[in-house]
């Protein structure tokens, strides 16, 4: 019984906490100042032999945080995105209904995402991000070029390795946050897989030169810097093997990498042969790209929302 009332006060609480959050969208109510004032009043129930009270209460301070990171952002940035990026997007599509919030991990990771959004945007023409105003040489050009002033041109971006449990919204976040990209960037989403197997067609048409693997990455970055690949998940020796020397000629190009994961780096290739010549492709994963966890579980009240 103290169960079903415990239970009772926090759908009820709930329920105001969305009707002021609804209240916000309209400018009448500070919604972040009411949560902060009561965020942690609530007891923790039980509802089918699992933990409620603790759930609910992180959905709770998801929105109050992610209010709160709005506003600053729209304040702070709006004058030079005007508005735009993943993290308003993600507010606005939770706002409509269209997402249910998640936990403290995914607010985080569309935090990183949004930082790494503003800094691309920054960036722009040091990135080479603009297709109509970055070279047009084909991929074999550029690599006669490279061979005759061999030169680095590492991005001043780092990407974002996110990697975490199935169901922990990755690849909901990835792709938001490539779809609030300009259109004229040199941008690609492409799943882990397909891109492999697209390096090993295109190794396979340029085998007559003394370093395909160069030129693929040439060609690769100079339709892409900016690569979004889904999934990563290295299970095949061939991929194994050239991965470290493959991502090496795309970071020199000034490719920036957004990859999620279902496996931490350190975890890729685990148990795979030859993996000690794998290993290098990790530390230079790490020094390239920001790494972001996820949390495994899943809020329960999403799934009593969802029913």
């Amino acid at each position: 019984m103290r169960n079903l009332s415990g239970l009772f006060q926090q759908i009820r609480y709930l329920y105001r906490c969305r009707r002021a959050i609804s209240l916000n969208e309209a400018g009448k109510i500070d919604t972040a100042c009411i949560l902060r004032n009561q965020v942690d009043c609530f007891p923790i129930g039980v509802l089918f032999g699992r933990p409620f009270g603790r759930d609910l209460n992180s959905n709770v301070v998801f929105y109050r945080a992610l209010c709160t990171t709005t506003e600053n952002y729209s304040n702070r940035e709006s004058s030079i995105l005007g508005g735009a990026g993943p993290l308003l997007e993600y507010r606005n599509k939770i706002a409509s209904g269209e997402l249910v919030g998640g936990d403290s991990f995914q607010i985080d990771t569309i935090r990183a995402l949004q930082r790494l959004y503003e800094e691309l945007v920054e960036h722009e023409d040091s990135c080479q991000l603009d297709r109509y105003q970055s070279s047009r040489k084909a991929g074999r050009s550029r690599w006669l070029w490279s061979r005759l002033l061999p030169q680095s041109s590492y991005s001043p971006v780092k990407g974002l390795y996110l990697y975490g449990g199935v169901g922990t919204g990755k690849t909901m976040l990835m792709d938001l946050f490539f779809n609030q990209l300009p259109s004229n960037w040199r941008k690609k989403r492409i799943h882990f897989h397909d891109f492999m197997l697209s390096v090993h067609s295109r190794l396979q048409m340029h085998k007559g030169v003394p370093d395909p693997l160069d030129v693929v990455a040439a060609e690769i970055s100079d339709e892409s810097i900016l690569l979004c690949l889904d999934e990563f998940m290295v299970t095949d020796v061939a991929d194994a093997l050239i991965l470290n020397r493959l991502f090496q000629h795309l970071f020199n190009n000034g490719v920036v990498l957004v990859s999620t994961s279902n496996r931490a780096p350190d975890q890729l290739y685990e148990g795979g042969l030859q993996r000690d010549l794998f290993l290098p492709f990790i530390a230079t994963l790490k020094v390239t790209n920001g790494l972001y966890l996820f949390c495994f579980s899943i809020l329960f009240f999403l799934q009593l929302t969802n029913n």
